[in-house]
């Protein structure tokens, strides 16, 4: 070690180059931490994970492990090669995405999945979808579902697989999409509704078109806000998911937060994802070329003039803390954002087993991110909390109550890890999956691992015919 460096743990990654299982280290250089390891046929790679305040240490909580309580693959060659979920996992699922299709009506320069027009195949029949419904409610109960792909708006029988998600058993069923039909087609939102769609995760990456040109390679700005209001106008709750770019939109963030404020109540949440190098991305990245979860949160301070603080945001309750971040807000009648979350010993509960921060996060979001609701448990929680406070500055309880309920906007991120910055203690501990065509769940990350070369693990590996 350098006289400079701290070594802070010792864990295991993949080679960027081979996917291969590698040893790493995590060391702190100053106040920033990287991510170092070798691999004996392609050398050493050192990648930032970690910049500046909250200090890395800092962002941690108590938790256990917690499996999950159905395992449908046992450990044959280790982490990360035994997805399924493997007995080695430490953490049941709070969401999960169902891929609809791997077809998309774009073709941005960045994607997770890779998805495009040319390259798709068949989207897989409603049967099927219907099979990694059943295998996964079997394996992990009513968990929140996510449908994505590709672009699931592309197909036409997308409200049938809402309407089936609910009736089999699922309360919480979310679009993943880029708003490209919903912004142009009014009606089909009408259908997605009266199916009982939950919530539109909206990918909305800043608030002018220079930044759609660059990340999404057209400008998109006028049908993702066409998005919005049919959304609204069906009274589906709308979440603001913005892929952040170094030098493309990362001083973009303090408007995009003043936009969405303009949009409470249909917009339910912002959620930050820095980018990471999954998938279709234009080139290996560089440590130039990441933003962490800690730049994140200081430029929400700093460009939102204090509006929101640093200190108003915490760990996650489920996946490891390194993972990401939240805090929820509520918008008072003149203009300021009054913070709910709590003193952390209190907000997280940490007696409580660590399966049970994977089930708050699973029904906050359930309540949260969907359109407004009838006042809720935590609702009552958070009143009772803040009652003898002189912070609440509406004439009445109930007035205070409408406003929790009604008035309020979560923001949050995560940063998802790539072959560069993979960290195998943290995929251990993943709550987002994906299901596989042959119905196994996968980890987001596993799933979506991409070596320099376009190599993979398990996306594209077969489906469940093959």
């Amino acid at each position: 070690m350098a006289p400079d460096e701290k070594l802070l743990k010792h864990t295991e990654s993949v080679c960027p180059e081979c996917l291969k299982r590698i040893p790493a280290q995590n060391v702190k250089r100053g106040n920033d931490v990287y991510l170092i390891k070798e691999c004996p046929d392609h050398g050493r790679f050192s990648t930032v994970v970690w910049r500046g305040e909250p200090a890395y240490e800092s962002w941690a909580y108590p938790q256990k492990a917690a499996p999950p309580p159905v395992c449908a693959t046992g450990m044959n060659r280790g982490c990360p090669f035994d997805c399924g979920v493997c007995s080695d996992h430490q953490q049941p699922p709070c969401g999960v995405l169902l891929e609809a299709t791997s077809r998309c009506n774009l073709g941005c320069p960045v994607c997770f999945a890779g998805s495009d027009a040319e390259t798709a195949g068949e989207d897989p029949d409603i049967s099927v979808i219907e099979g990694w419904y059943r295998t996964l409610f079997a394996s992990s109960g009513p968990c929140n579902i996510q449908l994505s792909g590709g672009e699931p708006t592309v197909r036409d029988d997308l409200p049938d697989i809402v309407a089936l998600g609910h009736k089999l058993g699922f309360p919480f069923i979310q679009l993943n999409t880029n708003g490209v039909r919903l912004g142009t087609e009014p009606e089909y939102v009408k259908k997605l509704k009266a199916a009982g769609l939950n919530c539109v995760f909206l990918q909305f990456d800043g608030t002018n078109d220079t930044i759609y040109e660059h990340i999404r390679g057209a400008a998109l700005l006028e049908l993702k806000e066409a998005a919005i209001s049919h959304c609204a106008d069906n009274e589906i709750g709308v979440v603001l998911v913005s892929t952040l770019v170094p030098g493309i939109n990362t001083g973009n963030i303090g408007e995009l937060i003043h936009y969405a404020l303009q949009k409470v109540p249909h917009v339910r949440a912002v959620h930050f994802q820095p980018i990471g190098y999954l998938g279709r991305y234009p080139k290996a990245p560089r440590n130039e070329d990441r933003f962490t979860i800690p730049e994140v949160i200081r430029a929400l301070e700093a460009q939102t003039g204090g509006k929101v603080k640093a200190a108003n945001f915490l760990p996650p309750a489920g996946e490891n803390a390194h993972c990401s971040f939240h805090g929820n807000f509520i918008l008072m009648p003149d203009g300021s954002l009054l913070p709910w979350t709590l003193d952390r010993s209190d907000y997280y509960c940490v007696k409580e087993p660590r399966s049970a921060g994977a089930v708050y996060a699973r029904d906050f979001m359930n309540r949260q991110w969907r359109a407004p609701q009838a006042p809720s448990k935590s609702v009552e929680r958070l009143t009772a909390v803040t009652k003898s406070k002189p912070v609440i500055n509406v004439s009445s309880l109930d007035d205070f109550l409408e406003r929790v309920n009604t008035y309020t906007l979560s923001i949050s991120g995560m940063a998802f890890q790539d072959a560069w910055n993979l960290d195998l203690d943290r995929l251990r501990e993943c709550h987002i999956g994906i299901v596989s065509p042959d119905r196994r769940v996968i980890p987001f990350c596993a799933y979506n691992l991409t070596s320099r070369a376009g190599q993979t693990l398990y996306r594209g590996k077969g489906t469940e015919n093959d």
